[in-house]
């Protein structure tokens, strides 16, 4: 029989509080003065966020990178041939999470996924550096590989058909808004006594708060 592994450590955490008063009314501003927090500070991925899929036989989560967010929800991008997008072709709810422990913080977002416009899409993919929109073209995200030399040398067939061109978006290529119906704040606090602030969207588009118990 194999020993199970156990970890005892623990951090008291102490940086910081989420007090009514400092989260105010507005998830959205709330998760702004984080994010820009975490960014300026320069902490490592500070835009990683992971997400969560239940189109398919079980549920599944993998981290992807936050490229925008306003009211109507949070950006990422991927290809739509990949397991993410057929699983929320499926089913669209979908679940993210931020955490950057410098701040012993943590944000969870629950809502419906939809894809991105053509013209959102091609905006965004044209901003990309030219390896990683050659990259779009010759990776079938998601599928089997006979090995890595396979991935390097379809790579560079791509980049010797796509050479000296303004290279398009391709069609199986795009971004998905994820539409928040609840966004739970997470601030560590010493004792396992954490600050948790909800805030959860109505059916005439505003948003209510509540505090949860840690």
């Amino acid at each position: 029989m194999e020993d199970k592994h156990k970890t005892h450590h623990r951090t008291d955490y102490t940086k910081a509080t989420l007090l009514e008063n400092e989260a105010g009314d507005d998830p959205f501003q709330l998760f702004g003065r984080w994010l820009r927090t975490a960014e300026d500070e320069k902490l490592p991925e500070h835009n990683a966020m992971t997400l969560a899929t239940a189109g398919s036989f079980s549920i599944s989560c993998r981290v992807v990178l936050l490229r925008s967010f306003d009211r109507e929800g949070f950006v990422f991008f991927t290809n739509y041939n990949s397991r993410k997008a057929l699983d929320l072709e499926r089913d669209p709810r979908a679940a993210l999470s931020f955490f950057w422990p410098d701040h012993e913080r943590q944000v969870r977002v629950e809502g419906r996924a939809e894809p991105l416009s053509d013209a959102e899409n091609d905006d965004y993919f044209h901003s990309r550096p030219v390896e990683s929109r050659i990259g779009a073209w010759s990776s079938d995200q998601s599928r089997v590989a006979e090995d890595r030399a396979q991935i390097d040398d379809r790579f560079a067939r791509w980049k010797e058909r796509l050479k000296d061109q303004d290279i398009p978006r391709p069609m199986h290529w795009g971004g998905y808004r994820v539409r928040p119906v609840r966004i739970e704040f997470w601030q560590g606090r010493p004792s396992r006594l954490h600050d948790r602030i909800v805030f959860e969207r109505f059916g005439d588009g505003t948003w209510g708060r509540m505090r949860l118990q840690p």
